[in-house]
């Protein structure tokens, strides 16, 4: 769960919401690793036209993740940049 400032709409408080705690943000910037994930329901779906989205600090994204039967795709990345919010990854 993500609040920001009303008047800047500056980052100020990330919370796992699966555990949670709160993670550390310092002048609107996340510092610690923590998953974001936003998705979009259609048609097809019994959540049609609902969007959903939430924050795992890295322990639970990393116990989350243990439970899958097919393991997540990791490839190691030279650099990075995250995306905006409401804006995808390339």
């Amino acid at each position: 769960m993500r609040q920001y400032q009303k008047q800047t709409n500056e980052l100020e408080k990330v919370i796992c919401n699966c555990c949670g705690r709160e993670l550390k943000v310092e002048r609107g910037i996340l510092k610690e690793g923590a998953c974001r994930l936003e998705t979009g329901w259609g048609y097809f779906s019994n959540k049609d036209m609902e969007k959903h989205s939430f924050d795992l600090c890295e322990a639970c994204y990393d116990q989350w993740i243990s439970g899958f039967s097919v393991p997540v795709e990791i490839t190691e990345e030279t650099e990075f940049f995250p995306a905006a919010d409401g804006e995808e990854d390339a």
